[in-house]
């Protein structure tokens, strides 16, 4: 017989043998799951640096184009007019209908040019690391 006994009344812990087992495939699961997850990390080609890339050079590209749209729309597109409060839209008097026009179309633009500008350079720098990755296997 084992030191410990299975049951409540016989000094053991309490757990009959499928709870055991169950506790125990379930410590293995965790286990294959653990391993699993080490070798796709050491697996991995991408270094620290690679990674690195793929992060900064889209969010880079993203935030000075944004900001290259913001100084272009507001040199040629947003000049600021004495407001009365009168007119049509398109008159070149701003009003309020105007301006919220305006915010509107300047929104939507430049979330446009961001989401393009960074999609593009998030290939780009994809494809850089993968050129990088077959010039070190050569």
């Amino acid at each position: 017989m084992t030191e410990f006994q299975d049951g409540p009344g016989n000094g053991g812990s309490g757990l009959d043998g499928s709870s055991t087992d169950r506790i125990i495939e379930g410590f293995a699961r965790i286990n294959e799951k653990v391993d699993a997850m080490r070798n796709q990390r050491l697996n991995d080609p991408d270094s620290l640096g690679d990674k690195a890339v793929k992060f900064a050079l889209p969010s880079i590209a993203g935030f000075v184009a944004g900001k290259l749209f913001t100084l272009a729309w507001n040199k040629f597109v947003a000049r600021k007019r004495p407001s009365d409060g009168t007119g049509e839209l398109g008159d070149g008097v701003v009003d309020q209908q105007e301006s919220l026009f305006m915010s509107i179309l300047f929104a939507a633009l430049s979330a446009a040019v961001g989401a393009a500008v960074s999609q593009l350079s998030d290939r780009g720098s994809k494809a850089l690391v993968a050129r990088r990755h077959r010039r070190q296997s050569d």
